[in-house]
């Protein structure tokens, strides 16, 4: 299969793009520039943006069940209404720690990352918070949590602690995961896994920062596509559109001295493969 060329949706120029995800809801493209604060909007039908700003760095935005947003802070997870009314749901800040990556897992429950602003070996956790913002400690001592996804049957999660290069893969036993293992490691001066999404066939789209490029895995391991990008740090991706046949990446200009113009933008691969429904958040 040939590989799909990279075009413009938002011409931006964010610090950090991050964490993509479609709104079916809403038909809208939902994403973030953490080291600016603000969650973003696109909508591919009529090409509307919106910006909302949120305070503080955000990891992380993912639609709710009944509306709004639920973000990932530097201090928390935090509830946004669908009239803009804010409130805590998890309110535990921690000096030099914010929010990273999250998903939203198929019981609607949000898994969020953290990590330490100096990158500090084991300085982070993956964490899973339920609809009622009780949270449970899933994986300790991660050092840049990123990309989190599920197998389309539910069984499987795949996980980035990007100064690992690898992508890993877990076992959903109950409420826990077990039999952790590489599915596959990026290999040296191909840059460092970071967010992901899980295609409607079961492969692991993974964003490489510093590698510019998209990866495509099989759930077996095997590497059978890479996609070429025009800039250095692609963030993170996720399929969206209508049929969700086009894949949107988000992208970074943060600690670039001579970034790609194009670098901060979000990029979209279209007709790049078939994706999935995203689940909402249930709180």
């Amino acid at each position: 299969m040939s590989a799909p060329r990279a075009e413009v949706a938002v011409r931006e120029t964010a610090a950090l793009g991050e964490g993509p995800t479609w709104d079916p809801a809403t038909g809208r493209l939902v994403w973030v520039d953490v080291l600016n604060s603000r969650v973003h909007t696109h909508s591919p039908a009529d090409g509307r943006r919106g910006v909302l700003l949120t305070g503080q760095h955000v990891g992380a935005a993912k639609p709710r069940a009944g509306g709004g947003l639920v973000v990932n802070l530097r201090d928390g997870v935090g509830l946004h209404d669908p009239d803009g009314t804010f409130r805590w749901l998890v309110h535990a800040p921690a000096p030099g720690r914010r929010g990273n990556d999250a998903a939203v897992a198929p019981d609607g429950s949000l898994w969020v990352g953290t990590m330490r602003y100096d990158e500090a070996d084991g300085g982070g956790a993956l964490t899973r918070v339920a609809p009622d913002g009780t949270t449970t400690t899933v994986l300790p001592r991660v050092t840049v949590s990123n990309g989190t996804d599920w197998s389309p049957d539910g069984r499987l999660v795949y996980y980035v602690d990007s100064p690992t290069r690898r992508v890993d893969v877990l076992r959903v036993d109950g409420g826990r995961l077990v039999d952790r293992r590489p599915l596959a490691t990026v290999e040296p001066g191909a840059g460092f896994p970071d967010g992901l999404t899980v295609d409607a066939e079961g492969c692991v789209w993974v964003a490489l920062w510093d590698g510019a490029a998209v990866r495509r895995y099989t759930p077996d391991g095997r590497l059978d596509r890479i996609v070429p990008l025009p800039v250095q740090r692609p963030t993170a991706c996720a399929f969206g559109g209508p049929h969700l046949r086009d894949l949107y990446v988000t992208t970074a200009r943060t600690g670039l001295t001579d970034p790609h113009p194009l670098s901060g933008s979000l990029l979209v691969l279209p007709d790049a493969g078939q994706g999935r429904k995203a689940h909402a958040f249930a709180g």
